[in-house]
């Protein structure tokens, strides 16, 4: 599915995108990818149907987990789901600012920039995330330790995707 919202550039280069996009997600295990470039935004997904679901309650998000909580209560698996939803709430948690692929070096033979337990400044270079062939460094939010880093080297990660915890 494609989502466009005041168009800012001509179809052709639109679809082009849109084509781009479709072929990165071919190429990763992303199931999603959404770009916003100007007053265009587009997002490609590969289940069609489920994501028009998921994009309109953006406004009531706590009715809809709610409900989906409430069905799934008999089962044991809440409290397994509850830990996630736990560490995206942590005030330390640092989330991915966009799709792509996480990387925990430099470069492949390099040294870690960091590991747990790893006393950081506000600024330092914690992760690299590359995004259409670009690496975009994600920085300490915050002066701390590293309590949690939650990806893996070369692992895709999705937007909103908590990448690390600073406590």
């Amino acid at each position: 599915m494609a989502e466009k919202k005041k168009p800012a550039q001509s179809k052709g280069s639109e679809t082009a995108l849109i084509r781009e996009l479709a072929d990165i997600l071919n190429e990763t295990d992303l199931s999603e990818i959404e770009m916003k470039r100007g007053d265009l935004k587009i997002r490609v997904s590969k289940h069609g149907g489920q994501v028009i679901n998921a994009v309109a309650p953006h406004a009531p998000v706590t009715a809809p987990a709610t409900s989906v909580s409430a069905a799934a209560a008999p089962i044991p698996t809440p409290a397994a789901s509850a830990a996630p939803a736990d560490i995206s709430n942590h005030p330390g948690a640092v989330k991915s600012p966009m799709v792509g692929t996480a990387y925990v070096r430099p470069s492949p033979d390099a040294a870690p920039f960091i590991s747990e337990g790893s006393n950081v400044k506000e600024g330092d270079t914690i992760l690299l995330i590359e995004a259409m062939k670009t690496f975009n460094p994600i920085t300490a939010p915050k002066s701390g330790t590293i309590t949690s880093i939650l990806v893996d080297d070369a692992q895709p990660v999705e937007f909103g995707e908590v990448l690390f915890v600073i406590e």
